[in-house]
């Protein structure tokens, strides 16, 4: 049986490297005659989604040349791109409110933003930690979806995006309820805490609904 498709593109892989048959059903923990008679004689019909994954790492390939179906992705109608914002830079306080300047988005799917909140895609942004004042909680790096709408009938405990010293920073705010007095805390112990403030004197961009995290 001639190999092709999948375990044609296997066959030349193995055959480009320094590897064998034998080699590589042993990477996946088969006996050591497995690939073989997948390549030559068709047994299995295809391999196991674990097998392909360990293998398709192995030689540095997608998946999709060793069998893996085709991946199904949204419509671009149903993906709604937020702005990633530079944390660092000085600003003005309708940074968030501006289209213009953002060079780089993340799409979301819309369906998944409406069960998230009850807030236009428009009054969304994304920004990156910087810095170690909110750990363990938010670490440098993570990135923080900012709502600049809701926050603004109701100040509630959160954590939020607030502009001090011209700079965009993430901190948690803690609200006395017999008073309009707030307290701008840092979940890392390390950092110093401003209590009884007044409200109007800090200015809050946006409160943080939402992060995601790379695993290294």
């Amino acid at each position: 049986m001639l190999a092709d498709g999948p375990r044609a593109v296997l066959d030349g892989l193995i055959a480009q490297s320094c590897d064998d048959y034998a080699s590589i059903s042993r990477l996946i923990g088969r006996n050591p005659a497995y690939i073989q008679q997948y390549i030559k004689r068709g047994t299995p019909r295809a391999l196991n989604e674990c097998d392909r994954s360990v293998i398709a790492r192995h030689f540095g390939v997608d998946e999709s040349l060793l069998g893996a179906p085709a991946q199904t992705f949204l419509a671009t109608k149903d993906v709604v791109h937020i702005p990633i914002c530079d944390s660092v830079a000085s600003v003005k306080t309708d940074f968030f409110n501006r289209k213009e300047g953002f060079t780089q988005s993340i799409g979301f799917d819309r369906s998944w933003l409406i069960n998230l909140t009850s807030t236009a895609p428009d009054n969304l942004a994304l920004m990156r930690i910087e810095g170690d004042s909110m750990m363990p909680t938010l670490l440098n790096g993570d990135l923080v979806m900012v709502d600049v709408v809701s926050m603004v009938a109701r100040l509630e405990d959160g954590i939020y995006v607030v502009l001090m010293n011209a700079r965009l920073q993430v901190k948690r705010i803690a609200v006395d309820p017999s008073n309009d007095q707030i307290s701008i805390l840092s979940d890392n112990i390390l950092y110093p805490a401003w209590d009884g403030l007044d409200r109007n004197s800090i200015d809050i961009v946006g409160r943080v609904i939402w992060f995601g995290r790379s695993l290294r």
